[in-house]
């Protein structure tokens, strides 16, 4: 014990210790943002690529003169499609929800929804038999043979939700960053729209602006100047913004916007009105954060910060006891 508790104590044991961590962080921060990668760029080429083909598709709906509000849809091939319509399962794994919950994470088209209904087929499969393998050749835990099969057939039964909540997961972060930067834009879109600019052209500078501080809203609102620009409805581009965006701030002013496309109403006013509003929204959700804050420092407090405490009080005490 004595030799244990010497080592830690070990002065060129704990300097090398630091050194070694302090350099370690030092090569992340200076790695780390040449492996994050330009994001934004990539997000607004995949956005000029779905310009592209709403045009495409606009111009084949006014060849065959009939009116179109079709969205983008991307024709998957391969494997996943392959599978899923073979085995005839669109109907029983694609709930009603499913394409509104993609496009609010930011996968959109046919090859996104094809992809989660493939993995929520093959994931439970995959489950059940990674289960299996732990639990008869890997673990060391002395269960009967059927507790071990019910045990995978309910880890199967969870898996067959794991596609849900990794889009589920992404719609948090996507929908948190979004929020944070959301009534900066709306301040840069009102002074884009008193300066005398177009909804598209503000829509489009916006989006441009707001990319260093939230990469998903200007990719948000690029999407919309795309949709503003080839949709034949100009409130149906309002309508999918605040559909895939799902918080009651985006679609207030989403609502402002179609009333003021339909009625004339002044934009400015009502920009203003809401930049204010989702402003005193996101000091709401900052303040509830920390008022939740002491409640969550509880467990890690006792679980890190005492025993710590508990080791700097008692240790030198026990040292000298155990020298005795």
């Amino acid at each position: 014990m004595m030799k244990y508790i010497d080592l830690l104590f070990n002065r060129e044991l704990v300097v090398s210790v630091l050194a070694a961590i302090a350099v370690f962080a030092t090569i992340l921060t200076l790695a780390y943002p040449l492996l994050a990668g330009d994001k934004l760029a990539a997000r607004l080429k995949s956005v000029a690529t779905r310009r592209e083909e709403l045009r495409r598709i606009q111009r084949e709906a006014l060849n065959s003169k009939k009116g179109s509000t079709a969205t983008l849809r991307s024709t998957p091939v391969g494997f996943m499609k392959q599978t899923i319509e073979k085995l005839n399962l669109r109907n029983i794994l694609e709930s009603p929800n499913t394409k509104e919950k993609l496009a609010r994470a930011g996968y959109r088209g046919q090859a996104a929804i094809y992809a989660f209904m493939f993995f929520r087929f093959v994931m439970p499969f995959i489950v059940f038999f990674a289960t299996i393998v732990y639990l008869f050749f890997l673990s060391k835990y002395n269960l009967p043979p059927i507790g071990k099969v019910g045990i995978a057939f309910g880890s199967a039964f969870a898996g067959f939700y794991l596609p849900d909540l990794y889009v589920q997961n992404i719609i948090d972060k996507r929908m948190g960053s979004i929020l944070k930067a959301f009534p900066d834009a709306l301040d840069l879109l009102l002074i884009c729209v008193e300066s005398g600019m177009s909804v598209e052209a503000a829509f489009n500078k916006v989006a441009s602006e707001i990319g260093s501080q939230s990469v998903e809203l200007a990719e948000e609102f690029a999407l919309t100047t795309a949709e503003l620009s080839y949709l034949p409805d100009r409130r149906q581009a309002y309508e999918n913004l605040g559909k895939r965006c799902a918080h009651p701030g985006v679609r207030a002013v989403c609502t402002s916007l179609i009333q003021a496309e339909r009625y004339g109403t002044p934009l400015g006013t009502a920009l203003r009105v809401m930049a204010l509003e989702n402003r005193e929204m996101r000091m709401m959700e900052a303040e509830k954060k920390a008022a939740s804050l002491p409640a969550k420092l509880t467990v890690p407090m006792i679980v890190f910060f005492l025993p710590a405490l508990f080791v700097v009080i008692l240790g030198p005490a026990s040292i000298k006891i155990m020298a005795l």
